[in-house]
């Protein structure tokens, strides 16, 4: 009976970590924007690793959230809406770059800083985008050139003289 006991205790101990969890997750992202934040936009050829609820950081500091990523059905881009906090003011000429926080880790937004003088109103683009590059499209340029494949005659032309 005090063995039942101890695997019920036990299984209870589990389930309330496992919804701890679950609570932390579910209310630690942000889905929404943020009060004392503004929206602003941008389009990338490939938004590999991002979706709603991801970090947008500047300096390695998060500054806010990613809140929508569609397909633009004419450009073929994604385009991704995202927060940024009050009082980051952010020239107009500013990268937007999807960055990689590691070899294994996720992805993020990076907001880097132009040198304008004028700032994006609330609500505009960001111009200048750099797509995520895939780990493994980069393994594939690589073993690609070790293996000398980008010569003529591996690429079906004719052998150099």
């Amino acid at each position: 009976m005090a063995e039942n006991i101890s695997e019920v205790l036990t299984g209870a101990g589990v389930l309330a970590v496992a919804i701890g969890f679950a609570a932390y997750a579910g209310f630690g992202a942000s889905l929404v924007p943020q009060t004392g934040s503004y929206m602003l936009k941008a389009s990338f050829r490939s938004a590999q690793g991002v979706g709603i609820g991801t970090d947008v950081r500047m300096a390695g500091v998060k500054i806010g959230s990613v809140t929508g990523l569609n397909l633009n059905p004419k450009t073929f881009f994604a385009d991704a809406t995202f927060s940024v906090r009050n009082g980051v003011d952010l020239p107009d000429d500013s990268t937007a770059v999807i960055a990689s926080e590691g070899l294994l880790g996720g992805n993020y937004l990076e907001l880097q800083p132009g040198g304008s003088l004028t700032n994006l109103a609330p609500g505009t683009e960001v111009q200048d985008t750099q797509s995520a590059v895939g780990l493994v499209e980069l393994l594939m340029k690589f073993v690609g050139k070790a293996s000398g494949g980008d010569t003529p005659a591996a690429a079906g032309g004719a052998p150099a003289p």
